[in-house]
Order: C-alpha cells, then sequence, then structure tokens
C-alpha cells in the first residue's frame, strides 16, 4: 500500500492550520519574572571572561526552564533547568558536536564546566546549577533562594552544583519540595519551610534516578519517579511520609516498570501518565502508557505501600501507532480529569524516533536517508477516555492522525500504517506539525487547558541556507483550551504566549479562575535587551480571565 497524501509530517513544511490563531480574547497574559543573563560567551572552548556586563564577548543566559512549579498562599516557588535543550540533544540525542548561531550555543565537552568539573559528563556539559526562586503574587517580587542552599553546607552546595535542574516542585505541610536528576544519573531533593522561607536542608536519593511531577489530593503528596539510573529499572509512585524535621521520607504505594510521569486524579483513583524504559524495545508493558491506580477510598485513606503491586496499565501507544520502532520512543505527558473523561497527550522527543531507525536500519542511498527522516517525524496526539480499565472503556482520538508512515523491515520500503482512530476534532499538533510535547494539562474555570513545546524555532536555525523552513507564524510554544467537554480546543495563543523564543509551555498551575505559567526558552545567546530580538531564558506568567 502506497501511503496516502497527507499522511506524513514533514520537518521542512507545515501543513496550513486548520484553527484559530488569535489570542483568545476572555484572558489576559502578565509577565510576571524572567531570567537575566548571568554569563558572558566569548566562543566555544574559551574561559568565559568576566561579567556580565561583559567588556568581552556577548552576555548569555543560561537558565532556560522554569522546570518545577509549586505554589502556596500567595507564594508561587520554582526551580530552574539550565541550556536545557543542550542537555536533551546531548543526553538523549547522543549529539555532542558543538555548536553556535545566532541564537544559541551548546559546547558540550568544550564547556569550562567540564573542563573544570570531571564528574560532569560531555553530554550534559551545558548545564549549570539550578537556581530556586520565589515569586509572591501579593508583593509583585521574586527573590533567588539558591544562595541558602550553597551557603547552608559543603554537602548541599555540592548537591546543587551537581543537579541537572529542578524538574519537580510540591508542597505540603509547609514543606516546599524540589528535586531534579543528577549529573550521575540519581535524584536530589532540596527542602523549604513555606511558612518561614527558610531552607531546611537537602538529599540524595541512590535508588531514584528520574523525577517528573508532585500531586497533592487530600491528606497526602505524591510523586512520580524513575527507579535506577536515569529510570533504567522502571518507575514509581511514591507518597510523602515526611515532616519539616525528616523532609526526605517517601514510601512507594505504585511500582510500574516505567517512568512515572505526569498524575492526575480520576474516577477515585491517581492516573499516572508515562515515559518508556531505555532499551524496553517493543515491549508495551514499557511502553509509555496511561496506568491507573487501585480506588484511593480503599483500605487506609490515599495510596499505601500495600497499593504498590495493585497498578494497571489501561492503555499504551502501541495502540495508535503503526510503526513499532516509532512507537517505543513516544513518552506521554500532560494528563487531566475534564468533564467524566482522562485526557492525555504524547511527547516526542524532536528526531529520537529517526536515530533509532537510523541505527537499526541505516539506509544506502540519499533518497532513503531522506525518507528515514522524514517518515519517522510525529507531531502530538491528544486522547480522553473513561471507564479506565472496565469492560466499558473507551478511548477516543481527539487530535492525531488515521494513518501514520510504517517501516517493512523485510522489504525496506515505507508504508501507511492504520492507526486504529479517527480524531473526532483535527489533526496531529492541533494542525500544527511542530508542535511535539503535550508538556502540560492544567483544569480551572471549567475549562481544560494544554500547553505544548513547539520545536520550529530551533528546525529554522537547522535547515540549509535556500530550502524552506518551517512558518515564523508558527514560531513558540501553544495553549490551548478546552471551553467544554463537547467542544473542541481553541487556541488561546499559538506563539510563546508573547515571545516566540518561548518554545514550550513547561507548567502550568492553578491559580483560582487563572494560571501560573512556567515557560521554557533555550535561546542563550538571545541576552541583549537593546536589540530588536525577544530574550531568552526562563518566564514566569499568569493568565487571568478578564473582568467583565
Amino acid at each position: 500500500m502506497a501511503l496516502a497524501a497527507g499522511v506524513v509530517l514533514a520537518v521542512a513544511s507545515a501543513a496550513a492550520p486548520a484553527y484559530a490563531q488569535s489570542a483568545e480574547p476572555g484572558y489576559d497574559m502578565k509577565l510576571l519574572a524572567k531570567a537575566k543573563a548571568d554569563e558572558c560567551f566569548n566562543g566555544v572552548g574559551v574561559v568565559y571572561p568576566a561579567g556580565p556586563p561583559c567588556a568581552e564577548g556577548q552576555a548569555k543566559v543560561n537558565q532556560a526552564y522554569v522546570w518545577g512549579l509549586t505554589k502556596t498562599g500567595d507564594d508561587v516557588w520554582f526551580g530552574t533547568g539550565a541550556n536545557v535543550h543542550c542537555l536533551t540533544t546531548g543526553a538523549t540525542i547522543g549529539v555532542i558536536v558543538p555548536v553556535v548561531n545566532e541564537d544559541w550555543v551548546c559546547e558540550y565537552g568544550e564547556s569550562q564546566i567540564v573542563k573544570n568539573d570531571p564528574e560532569i559528563p560531555v553530554t550534559v556539559g551545558d548545564m549549570r546549577a539550578p537556581q530556586v526562586w520565589l515569586y509572591n503574587a501579593r508583593t509583585k517580587k521574586s527573590v533567588n533562594k539558591s544562595s541558602e542552599i550553597t551557603r547552608a553546607s559543603a554537602d548541599d552546595a555540592y548537591r546543587l552544583a551537581h543537579t541537572i535542574g529542578l524538574r519537580a516542585a510540591g508542597n505540603f505541610k509547609d514543606v516546599v519540595l524540589l528535586g531534579g536528576p543528577t549529573t550521575d544519573q540519581r535524584l536530589n531533593m532540596f527542602a523549604f519551610d513555606a511558612k518561614t522561607k527558610r531552607f531546611l536542608g537537602s538529599h540524595t536519593y541512590d535508588e531514584y534516578g528520574n523525577i517528573r511531577t508532585f500531586l497533592q489530593h487530600g491528606k497526602a503528596l505524591y510523586l512520580g519517579v524513575g527507579i535506577g539510573r536515569n529510570g533504567a529499572l522502571g518507575g514509581a509512585v511514591v507518597r510523602w511520609t515526611g515532616s519539616k524535621s525528616s523532609p526526605f521520607d517517601f514510601v512507594s504505594v505504585g511500582d510500574l516498570p516505567v517512568q512515572a510521569a505526569d498524575l492526575s486524579v480520576h474516577d477515585g483513583r491517581i492516573a499516572a501518565t508515562s515515559w518508556p524504559a531505555d532499551g524496553s524495545g517493543t515491549s508495551t508493558a514499557k511502553m509509555a502508557g496511561v496506568w491507573i491506580s487501585p480506588p484511593l477510598a480503599d483500605g487506609a485513606p490515599g495510596l499505601n505501600p500495600e497499593d504498590a503491586a495493585g497498578w494497571a496499565q489501561v492503555w499504551n501507544v502501541g495502540a495508535y501507532e503503526p510503526d513499532r520502532i516509532t512507537a517505543a520512543t513516544y513518552g506521554l505527558g500532560g494528563v487531566a480529569s475534564y468533564g467524566g473523561w482522562l485526557y492525555w497527550g504524547t511527547m516526542h522527543v524532536p528526531t529520537k524516533a529517526t536515530k533509532v531507525h537510523q541505527k537499526l536500519f541505516p539506509q544506502p542511498t540519499e533518497e532513503a536517508k531522506k525518507l528515514q527522516v522524514r517518515y519517522t517525524q510525529r507531531a502530538i496526539s491528544i486522547f480522553r477516555g473513561r471507564n479506565l480499565g472496565t469492560a466499558e472503556q473507551e478511548v477516543q482520538l481527539l487530535y492525531g492522525a488515521t494513518q501514520l508512515p510504517v517501516y517493512n523491515t523485510t522489504a525496506g520500503t515505507w508504508s501507511a500504517g492504520s492507526t486504529n482512530y479517527t480524531p473526532v476534532y483535527g489533526t496531529s499538533g492541533f494542525g500544527h506539525a511542530f508542535n511535539n510535547y503535550t508538556w502540560r494539562m492544567a483544569v480551572t474555570d471549567g475549562r481544560l487547558f494544554v500547553g505544548t513545546m513547539d520545536w520550529s524555532y530551533l528546525v529554522h536555525n537547522l535547515v540549509p541556507d535556500g530550502t524552506t523552513g518551517p512558518d515564523p507564524a508558527e514560531f513558540g510554544g501553544d495553549l490551548w483550551m478546552f471551553p467544554a467537554p463537547d467542544q473542541p480546543a481553541t487556541a488561546i495563543d499559538t506563539n510563546g504566549l508573547g515571545n516566540y523564543l518561548n518554545y514550550g509551555i513547561r507548567n502550568m498551575i492553578v491559580d483560582g479562575d487563572g494560571l501560573f505559567i512556567g515557560m521554557a526558552n533555550p535561546m542563550n545567546l538571545r541576552a541583549d535587551p537593546t536589540d530588536d530580538m525577544p530574550e531568552g531564558g526562563w518566564e514566569l506568567l499568569s493568565l487571568k480571565k478578564k473582568k467583565r
């Protein structure tokens, strides 16, 4: 069977979107805080000059993501990640050849950080110590709390310096927790007193290798983690059993064969999306999927250690993606319970599926190589399900494809394979071919919000001169909103929420009938406020419903 027209998501050209592009008029957006230049760059491998301000070289802003975000009272706490685009291309894609352009630089092994600290791998050579920030919604002031960690003790300072980024944040019983993976693929956690704002200490977990999302529900705080180095041994959902005097105590309440990603409460259970275990191949149990816990009301309140073995996978990406090699590279991201349905979306690390195909099935000709690149790209798909884990289970594809390219490993040819679904509302990526992550979902004001990553701005720096690249009108991550469970999504904004260098909406937390939003922006060389370009670095924004 030949490939049907419109099946493929081509890297070099995106189909015209079929959805509204203007900002939804019912909301106001406001920038609350933004990363500032923190280093001077004078060439790959060159010792960093003093500054900023920079007498030599140019200003650089390393802190790129609001990676962990939580709110307690008027206080919004968040942890950052530096140069995360470089970390992903190095550690996940395996690209470690330095690159520099007008927007960003990735030095990898040429970084002074690597040269000065042999414990930092080349693949994450662009990391910088993450930062902890506190923004107060009443005073409108933001404070960098990171120095309180580095001053506390040599051990605390060492942990922060060797944490790749603070990927998750949560709070419970007046304790704020921020955690992230280490340079040796373990997990570091940092704790603050939510009332006094005082640093409580830090801890390294040898058994955990990654961290995704905290979830507070009822009288419990849960966390999704990976087990072993970078989650290679599976995953878990753990419950916090700590206190101010002992803030780093957790017990496992969910044993999974894959890394737990985002968490949501749905139908009296906890639902978890997941990322595949590295090297899991095409095993459906270890593919990205949706898992549900035993009922929270059974036995002791909430989930407890006796519930750890009772989780069940109710859906996985193999039910949708017809190419088994590509399916094994999917992740699942944002998840939310809305209108009696559980909603979730897919995640696609740019070129990851291509790299796996290239390794397993090297192509003999330039034309075949181009087809391999073209046919392994995917944009996000949005699903919802109800009656999960029962005989009445129903799963719908809201945005996605009816067919996707499949590689025939015997014949060495591509054909169109059925996804087994027909989208209810529209095509993959909300009609935007470069929407590659469903990063967050949040429900407020009776509406479901979905934040994406859009990698089109990265692509425009990679296409050869004279080649048609992505449409500049699509640059920047998207914020979409389902106004009701029986209606399609509409666009709040499709251009980075006021800064098209913001390639993604990394975090969203509810604030009344609005949201606090943490952005991802790794354009580290865009740090000159006097030029005609927007600036790189993380941003914290608020989305408020307009008063009528």
